[in-house]
This record gives structure tokens, C-alpha cells and sequence, in this order.
């Protein structure tokens, strides 16, 4: 396994999970919440995360060809999708509308935390495309590889997210939310852009 090639998958699959939007997020939801059950929470969000992100990118090929839909057709629409999450997180507070403390037992693990906050339409469309064009073995055990780690340090920020808020306070959150929302947006560019010159120049995969 490439080394660099390894670090740059999980910077990559790190930054498109929005983890400190969704740090916010999880912070708003359960503040006044024991420790205890805010931790195992994480750990239930962190599972749910895993699941989801591992089998929308094992099943990116089977998707493209089921539906006849072409790479870079696709990469140009997830990469728009993706270009407006980075703008709604660039331009959000840090709380969505809609969003309240949870104060009862309900699990807000898989919804909203997991999808559509952590893994939302541009994330999934980017995990398809990325799954769909892994061209061999060892690109894709890198990327899996990447994608496991990836949602592991999520899930660490998840876990120690009251200790992470007295550091950071509320606006330190809000800027490196900001800061992911530009790298969700320079991701997104460089996809549609990839998808532009390959129909131009190279004919659609």
C-alpha cells in the first residue's frame, strides 16, 4: 500500500464526512446529556456512519451499470451536489433549522447524525463515483482502508466532543466547520472539473 497515497484517502474521506459541522451538530443535540450516554451515542453514530459509507461505495460499479448511467455524467452531478453541502456549511451557524436538544430516548443515531448530516447527497454521490472508477485491487483496499479510518477519527471527535467544546468553545467549532465547507467545495470543483474534461477530451467512462 502507498503510504502517501493512503494519508491523502483518508485526509480526502475525513473532510467529505464534514466532521466538524457534524461535531457542532452533535454538541447542539446533546447538550445537557449525561456523559455516559452522549459517549455511547457517538460510538452508535460512528457504527451507523461505517455501515452506510462502506456499502454505498461497494456498490458504486453494480449501481453505474444497473442503471446505465455514465462515470462522468455522474461525477459532474455529484460534484454539483457536493459543491452546494460545502456551501451550506461554509454559510451555516453550525444548528440547521429544525434541529432541537435531544432530551428524550429517541436514537438520533442513524437519522438525522448519520444520514442526511454526516453522509448527505453529495457525500454519497462522491463515495459512488470514487467506488465505481477504483480500477484495481489495491486502489480499492486503499480506499476502504481510508474510509474505515476516516470515520474512526470522526467517531473519536464524536466521542471526546464535551472535552473538544471547552477547547474550542463554540466559534473555534464554527470556523473549522467553515474550513471544511471550502475543502467540501475545492472536492467538488476538482470532480466536476475531472467529469468536464474527460466527456471534452477523453470521450465519457
Amino acid at each position: 500500500m502507498d503510504v502517501n497515497m493512503f494519508i491523502g484517502m483518508v485526509v480526502q474521506f475525513f473532510f467529505l464526512l464534514t466532521p466538524f459541522f457534524v461535531l457542532s451538530l452533535f454538541v447542539s443535540l446533546t447538550s445537557g446529556m449525561e456523559l455516559p450516554r452522549q459517549r455511547k451515542l457517538a460510538v452508535r453514530t460512528t457504527l451507523a456512519v461505517m455501515t452506510i459509507v462502506l456499502i454505498i461505495y461497494l456498490l458504486g460499479d453494480r449501481i453505474f451499470g444497473y442503471l446505465g448511467i455514465s462515470l462522468d455524467a455522474f461525477r459532474i452531478g455529484a460534484g454539483l451536489v457536493l459543491l452546494l453541502s460545502g456551501i451550506e456549511v461554509v454559510r451555516s451557524s453550525g444548528t440547521p433549522s429544525g434541529t432541537r436538544q435531544c432530551d428524550d430516548d429517541g436514537d438520533i443515531a442513524v437519522v438525522p447524525l448519520a444520514i442526511p448530516y454526516t453522509v448527505g447527497p453529495g457525500t454519497i454521490g462522491t463515495l459512488l463515483t470514487m467506488g465505481a472508477s477504483a480500477d484495481s485491487a489495491r486502489l480499492r483496499v486503499t480506499q476502504i482502508a481510508g474510509i474505515v479510518i476516516a470515520v474512526l477519527i470522526m467517531g473519536l471527535l464524536l466521542y471526546f466532543s464535551a472535552a473538544l467544546e471547552r477547547l474550542l468553545k463554540k466559534k473555534g467549532l464554527n470556523i473549522l466547520s467553515k474550513l471544511t465547507g471550502l475543502f467540501l467545495a475545492a472536492l467538488a470543483s476538482q470532480l466536476i472539473f475531472t467529469g468536464i474534461r474527460n466527456i471534452m477530451f477523453g470521450g465519457m467512462q
